[in-house]
């Protein structure tokens, strides 16, 4: 898989992509990102990208000529399966959205700054836009490596144990159960006989029952 990001400032996502899984992902051959700096595609001086708004009010916007130069010059050489605007006013990114997103090939992912970016853009470039929550961050970078990460560790061969990803929270519309680990007694602080049984069809049967349980408390939303 492939994963291209526009960017303003490319430098807030070099950590995210140089550690832990995704690093792995890379070195394995089984993702590729690449970071493009946004200015090296306008035409205007001084590396300009943004401008003030059309009828008046605080904030500028990022420009439609060198965004649409930076997609039209990057699709010459890939052909983009989804072309995704990180917006608080998109979609709520969810576990389902990261499922089908792994499934694809290539993906460009635009990271917004300022007021947003010139609407006719998302008219005639943007084919799904995404926000990771209610609030509004200072650019789309921090939420482009959500969802990077998100997709990147469901690709099959990254996660060292696969069946990992298919126990997460959100994967049944369910909250994980609780985990334990050595040592079974810790300030006598003991860990659930059942985990200690041996018998894979009991404990099963109790990750589920202390996943509905932790989904009723937590989040009943999710079994509506």
């Amino acid at each position: 898989m492939k994963i291209d990001i526009i960017s303003v400032v490319p430098e807030l996502l070099d950590g995210p992509f140089s550690h832990s899984i995704l690093k792995r992902a890379k070195e394995k051959g089984l993702l590729e990102v690449n970071v493009y700096n946004l200015r090296k595609f306008t035409e205007y001086k001084h590396g300009q990208i943004d401008d003030y708004q059309f009828g008046g009010g605080a904030g500028m916007v990022m420009m439609p000529e060198p965004l649409a130069n930076a997609i039209e010059t990057l699709q010459k050489d890939t052909t983009y399966d989804e072309v995704i605007y990180m917006t608080p006013d998109g979609e709520r990114f969810k576990q389902q959205t990261a499922n089908l997103l792994s499934l694809k090939n290539n993906i460009l992912i635009i990271c917004g700054h300022y007021k947003g970016i010139d609407d006719r853009i998302r008219q005639h470039f943007v084919t799904r836009e995404i926000s990771i929550g209610d609030y509004v961050l200072s650019g789309g970078e921090l939420a482009a490596a959500v969802v990077t990460d998100a997709i990147g560790r469901l690709i099959p061969g990254v996660l060292n144990d696969e069946t990992s990803a298919l126990t997460d929270s959100f994967q049944d519309d369910l909250l994980a159960p609780p985990v334990y680990t050595r040592p079974a007694d810790f300030r006598d602080w003991k860990v659930p006989e059942i985990l200690l049984c041996g018998d894979p069809k009991k404990i099963g049967e109790w990750r589920h029952e202390q996943s509905l349980l932790r989904t009723k408390e937590r989040r009943p939303d999710l079994l509506s």
